[in-house]
Formats: C-alpha cells, sequence, structure tokens
C-alpha cells in the first residue's frame, strides 16, 4: 500500500527463486492504492526473494525486498 502522499511510479515486483510470481502490478500507484503479489512455490522460505521497485517523485530509486 502507498501510504505517502505521493504518486509512485515505474512500480514493477519480480521475484528471484524457484518460487512462481502473480501479480497485476500497475505502472504507477496513488496514495491509498496497493498493489497484490501471489507468490506460490514449494519451499518459498527456502529460495525466495521478492522484490518491489518505484520511483517517487524526486526520481530516487527505491527498492524493498521481501525474504521469505
Amino acid at each position: 500500500m502507498n501510504t505517502s502522499r505521493e504518486v509512485l511510479r515505474g512500480v514493477s515486483i519480480s521475484v528471484a527463486g524457484s518460487s512462481r510470481l502473480r501479480v497485476s502490478a500497475p505502472a504507477s500507484v496513488h496514495p491509498g492504492e496497493s498493489v497484490r503479489a501471489s507468490v506460490t512455490g514449494r519451499d518459498p522460505a527456502r529460495d525466495t526473494l521478492l522484490v518491489v521497485r518505484w520511483f517517487p517523485p524526486d526520481g530516487r530509486e527505491y527498492l524493498w525486498q521481501i525474504a521469505f
């Protein structure tokens, strides 16, 4: 969920490892909006990393890594 007051652009979600990712990420996320992603696999906790990437209005790049 975008808890900021800014529109986040260039939003992307990817997965590294043997799991699969289902996501319908929009290119931008407005304040209060959220993105849902589903990760499935035999054992995501063993070898899966989810990465969320976005750009706030100032152009900096943010990466959020989630290990299961």
